[in-house]
Formats: structure tokens, C-alpha cells, sequence
């Protein structure tokens, strides 16, 4: 052992290791560790991975006080966005051609926050990264057009260092992209409260 035990316990909780287990998500903690089980499926992978960083996100979300179906949605519309507060978010539809759902929407007394969520672990990021970094880029330019409605971008993750330069020009665009790190440091509550 390099670390005590509660560096350990620290690690698994943070990394979402302990939900895995808990939830059957990872049948075998060993064979997991060791890439056999992450190997076989990986697409499943990237979907639990996405799933765990949108928990973190909901937790996060819990913990500033917001209550869900009260003033935090999950999985919303654009359509149901716009019916439910009254706001024209014709700028991110094409005109209510897109069907755009965001993982989360957060609605203060001064504004909507539409959130995306993805955490993007891994060696390399490829084209994914690129094109989601892109089109997130071009959401925050056009959410920026809309009174009293902001996008927020909550990512991380190990394969974001195979495409910084993605990364660094949706953030010189997207004033509110935000790490697990500034989570853990309050940014919600900064932003919601």
C-alpha cells in the first residue's frame, strides 16, 4: 500500500468507485481495476461514465439547497423550457427545427441556467471531444443572444489533454465552464444562490 486507508476510501468515493459497486454496476472490483471488465464494454463505459459525472452534478445541485421539480429539472426540452417560463429560445433551435434536451435546468428569480454534463475519461479524446467542444461553442454564442438565459458546461476528465486547444476556444466563448474542482469549490452556490 502506497496510502492509508482513508486516502483510499477519499479516492473511491470521489472517483464514484463506491457507487459502482453499490448500484452493480462493476461485477467484479479486480477485474474492473484491471481492464478486463472496462474492456469488454465500452460503450456501456462511456455511458456510465456520463452518468456518474451527471450524479455528481445532481448532487452538487442538491447540496446549494435546490429542490428537483422545483427549481432544477432534469432532462428538459427546449420546447418544454420555453412553454414552462414563457421564453423564446428560438436562437438555440434553428427556429424549433433542433430538438436540443440539456441534463439539467436550473431557474433562479433572474434567469435559466440550461446545463450539459459530460466527463470524458480515458487516454485520448479524438473526434468526440472536438466536436463536442465545437458545439458547445456554438450554444454558448447563441445562448448569449438570450435575455435572462445562460448556458453552463459542467466537464472533466483525463482525455480533455489530447484536446486543449477545443477546449480552451469554447472556454474563451463559454464563461460558464466549470471542473469537478469547481464544484468541490462552491461555484453552484455562486451561481444558483
Amino acid at each position: 500500500m502506497n496510502y492509508s486507508a482513508e486516502q483510499y476510501k477519499v479516492f473511491m468515493r470521489k472517483t464514484g468507485l463506491f457507487d459502482m459497486i453499490a448500484n452493480h454496476i462493476v461485477n467484479n472490483l479486480v477485474d474492473y481495476a484491471l481492464g478486463v471488465e472496462t474492456g469488454l464494454d465500452s460503450n456501456g463505459r462511456k455511458n456510465r461514465g456520463g452518468h456518474l459525472m451527471e450524479d455528481l452534478v445532481e448532487k452538487y445541485l442538491l447540496k446549494t439547497g435546490l429542490q428537483k421539480d422545483k427549481n432544477y429539472f432534469k432532462e428538459m426540452y427546449l420546447a418544454d423550457i420555453e412553454t414552462k417560463w414563457n421564453i423564446d429560445l428560438s436562437a438555440l433551435s434553428n427556429q424549433g427545427k433542433a430538438r436540443k434536451r440539456f441534463d439539467f435546468v436550473v431557474k433562479t428569480a433572474n434567469c435559466i441556467y440550461a446545463i450539459e454534463t459530460n466527463f470524458y475519461g480515458g487516454l485520448g479524446g479524438g473526434s468526440k471531444l472536438n466536436e463536442t467542444a465545437r458545439s458547445y461553442k456554438l450554444l454558448a454564442q447563441e445562448a448569449a443572444t438570450i435575455q435572462g438565459f445562460k448556458f453552463v458546461w459542467f466537464t472533466d476528465g483525463t482525455a480533455w489533454n489530447s484536446a486543449k486547444g477545443n477546449l480552451e476556444e469554447t472556454f474563451d466563448a463559454l464563461e460558464t465552464i466549470y471542473s469537478i474542482d469547481d464544484m468541490e469549490s462552491g461555484i453552484m452556490e455562486q451561481l444558483f444562490i
